[in-house]
């Protein structure tokens, strides 16, 4: 046994995990030879930082830079930090993460902490802080959200995480729980994990093909506490799965995935719409979500629990009220069926239809690769610090797709494709 396995916690199955490193690589990044990767994780998350290193290299990675995050460390910022340093983000370090995707390097992020780290906190510092680092990230982000480069998102299973999601479960019990359901929904449980990726791609492909010959000028979206259309942008694209950056590369930038998702145009959404499942976001659990648009601006908003929290999101900037991505997924998606609220968007935007506040991505336009961000807002794409997501679906939730002359064809009908 080497040092590396000694290492993994006794619930963690080590070869489904060596199974998720070789699926990041290869199907989540398709890392190409020669190629640079910049990676980032929490300390507890190296076991899996190890393996994706190891699957790299193997891979022909160029040179593969990784940043740890701590949980303590973060908290010894919010609680013995001056109170101006709030305001303040380490500009130095995105400039050079922007300068290296600039150069063509992939960008790899491993999620694993505690999603309520923070959330007993000053509410008012989290949110200064994520507001600073917002900007300081805007130009390595418009490198993602533009799909300049292959990019991916993977989970571990951290005991602090693990504890949130099982509570009053042993940690080795609540660990291995998360650890089953993140390789179950990372499609790493069978003996051929590249296989299955490649017929799931294929069979979102599918959807993403029937939506963009459709042309629809608009979603309606219709259940408890929810009528909402959700206009389409001009030119707009359905994605979902694999996709192609503009550097080339054919990558599926989430594992897990279970959307097909576009652009929204961001002055065309008009109605009410309730949310579905809590948003945890920064330390925050927001429920029971309550908003109004208005010619695609949120003009009132309200929550059961985090309300506050979700009024300072709104006002980041002038796009943040606005929308920048619908997606679709059934109800009956792996991750809804296992009935498992995650506390990570990464895993709970897979199981609900959702709505992202914020920042659109321009690979969701028709030539997307070729258009400037003037053209893009032009075509009703959103521009914003922020990209949220948020649940929407349910069982109970319709879906019709509006044509130019008004024709409406069934998309979803009780939370399923039609």
């Amino acid at each position: 046994m080497t040092k590396i396995e000694r290492n993994i916690a006794p619930a963690i199955d080590p070869i489904k995990l060596d199974r998720l490193a070789e699926v990041a690589v290869k199907i989540g990044l398709q890392l190409q030879p020669g190629q640079d990767l910049f990676l980032t994780a929490p300390v507890s998350a190296l076991p899996l930082v190890r393996r994706i290193v190891e699957h790299a290299y193997k891979a022909g990675a160029g040179l593969v830079t990784p940043i740890l995050s701590d949980e303590q460390v973060t908290l010894a910022r919010f609680r013995y930090a001056r109170d101006e340093s709030f305001d303040r983000a380490p500009v130095w370090l995105y400039e050079g993460v922007a300068k290296a995707f600039a150069g063509n390097t992939a960008r790899l992020a491993i999620v694993g902490d505690n999603p309520m780290l923070l959330s007993g906190e000053d509410a008012a510092k989290v949110s200064r802080a994520n507001k600073a680092n917002s900007v300081a990230y805007q130009p390595a982000l418009e490198k993602i959200a533009g799909f300049d480069i292959n990019w991916n998102i993977v989970a571990y299973p951290g005991a602090s995480w693990a504890a949130q999601v099982f509570p009053g479960e042993d940690e080795d019990v609540a660990v291995a729980k998360l650890a089953n359901a993140i390789f179950a929904a990372s499609r790493v449980d069978n003996d051929d994990p590249i296989g299955a990726w490649a017929a799931h791609n294929a069979a979102l492909r599918q959807r993403t093909e029937w939506l963009n010959g459709q042309r629809f000028q608009a979603l309606h979206f219709s259940g408890p506490g929810t009528d909402l259309t959700v206009g389409l942008a001009d030119d707009h694209e359905w994605q979902g799965g694999a996709s192609t950056a503009k550097n080339g590369v054919t990558c599926n930038p989430n594992i897990p995935t279970e959307e097909v998702f576009t652009t929204p145009h961001a002055r065309k959404v008009e109605g009410h719409v309730t949310s579905t499942k809590p948003l945890s976001y920064q330390g925050t659990l927001i429920e029971d979500i309550q908003v109004r648009f208005e010619e695609g601006r949120i003009v009132s908003a309200k929550a059961s629990r985090g309300e506050e929290v979700l009024n300072k999101v709104l006002d980041t900037d002038d796009g943040a009220r606005r929308l920048g991505e619908v997606a679709l997924v059934p109800h009956s998606s792996p991750i809804s069926e296992s009935g498992i609220l995650f506390y990570n968007t990464l895993f709970d935007e897979n199981a609900s239809c959702h709505i992202a506040l914020g920042q659109c991505y321009s690979k969701c336009f028709l030539g997307g690769d070729k258009l400037s961000p003037e053209e893009i807002a032009a075509k009703g794409g959103n521009k914003s610090f922020i990209h949220i997501d948020w649940m929407i679906g349910s069982g109970e939730i319709d879906i019709d797709g509006i044509h130019a002359d008004g024709r409406r064809v069934p998309v979803f009908r009780t939370g399923e494709w039609a």
